[in-house]
């Protein structure tokens, strides 16, 4: 079964973490991508940039909305995506619980519905 672990979290502002914190960071996400893949588990992993480069789009009302930043205002912000495939939701739990980012915020463990891989959609 296909889980996607999405990593939320607060932001942290411009230079509130040292370049030492950053670095722990990064090697310990390093790390954890590593023992999933060697596990056979992973399917991709991303983390991404600051929400403050987002971009929305919206169709509504027969017009296309375009806006700088996230939609939502929330105190935590999606920073990453791990993409796995375990036998069940325990598994996936386990995984989650040695996710690095569940040290300062939330690991949100959604089931996969369906996917596109090659070329076509599965469930």
């Amino acid at each position: 079964m296909r889980y996607a672990l999405l990593m939320h979290y607060q932001e942290p502002g411009d230079g509130e973490l040292s370049p030492e914190i950053v670095a722990e960071a990064q090697r310990a996400f390093d790390a954890y991508a590593k023992a999933l893949e060697q596990a056979g588990v992973l399917h991709s992993a991303d983390v991404l940039r600051p929400s403050d480069g987002t971009t929305t789009v919206t169709r509504r009302d027969g017009g296309l909305r375009v806006q700088d930043g996230p939609f939502a205002e929330t105190k935590e912000a999606l920073a990453g995506i791990f993409l796995v495939d375990v036998p069940d939701l325990d598994a996936a739990i386990g995984w989650a619980e040695k996710c690095p980012g569940s040290q300062w915020g939330v690991i949100e463990i959604r089931p996969v519905a369906t996917s596109f891989l090659d070329g076509g959609w599965t469930r």
